[in-house]
């Protein structure tokens, strides 16, 4: 994504200590203060209704003008400064934010709401739940027009593939593997990503296997690792690398409306 990489590495893998998702509670009015732990889940909240955000990571980069006070990492939260903040909710994501933190926050009495996003039909239906369920919004414009982008996708897909490395992080090298929101959106743009079916979601893989992977394309995306052009297409000789926006790649928010061009065109110009 644009913006700072995140020091506190790619998206964790499934462990013991994977939050679990709470129960969906009905949709509840009157709810004025939010703290948001996922830099997404910040940008959806703060460009849907201005004001209702108090609290955000300090990796939560967009809007640019967001004013709010900054709770830490989304690994390493101040819980005790979130508390003070008497949020009405705070909003968590189960790959992005630790068990041990949200569990600390529910002891202090908030109200926690995990999402899971595995894939673009359910980054659509979380993004309803947390802000029409959870926060008490209109569901937004910006929403539908993102779910109208994607199917434009659908409409405008010729079946032509793409095999491609994806890698996530660097020193050491981890790429998609299965079940991944990236992987997905991906996919729906006619790249398939060799390690979709690994046994592991972010699989470290040497070098030398991804090298000899078959892929005839290498996606680089500029979050969580900050890839550019000096930074990643040379360990990959004679394999076209497409330089590709982390926020339009692994973010669901307002930026899903116009992620397919802004994807698509990066994908082209590696051609």
């Amino acid at each position: 994504m644009p913006g700072p990489s995140r020091p506190e590495g790619p998206a964790r893998p499934e462990g013991p200590d994977r939050p679990a998702r709470p129960d969906r509670p009905a949709r509840r009015p009157g709810v004025r203060r939010v703290v948001s732990l996922v830099p997404s889940l910040t940008e959806a909240v703060a460009v849907t209704a201005p004001g209702l955000l108090v609290g955000a990571t300090d990796w939560c980069s967009h809007p640019a003008d967001l004013a709010v006070e900054r709770v830490g990492g989304t690994k390493n939260p101040d819980t005790a400064r979130i508390a003070a903040l008497a949020p009405d909710l705070v909003i968590a994501n189960e790959e992005e934010n630790r068990a041990p933190d949200l569990a600390a926050l529910r002891a202090a009495g908030l109200d926690v709401w995990v999402t899971e996003v595995r894939g673009l039909e359910q980054a659509f239906s979380e993004l309803h739940r947390v802000l029409v369920d959870g926060c008490g919004l209109a569901r937004p414009d910006w929403l539908d027009a993102a779910e109208r982008a994607w199917r434009q996708v659908a409409a405008d897909a010729t079946g032509q593939r793409r095999g491609a490395v994806v890698p996530v992080w660097r020193r050491p090298w981890m790429v998609l593997g299965r079940d991944t929101f990236a992987g997905d959106l991906l996919a729906r743009l006619g790249v398939h990503h060799v390690y979709a079916d690994h046994a592991e979601r972010y699989p470290r893989v040497p070098l030398e296997e991804l090298r000899a992977s078959g892929a005839d394309l290498v996606v680089l995306p500029d979050e969580p690792y900050r890839f550019t052009a000096d930074d990643g297409p040379e360990a990959f000789p004679g394999l076209p690398a497409a330089l590709v926006s982390g926020r339009h790649l692994t973010w669901y928010g307002p930026s899903l409306a116009q992620a397919p061009a802004v994807l698509a065109d990066a994908l082209r110009r590696a051609r």
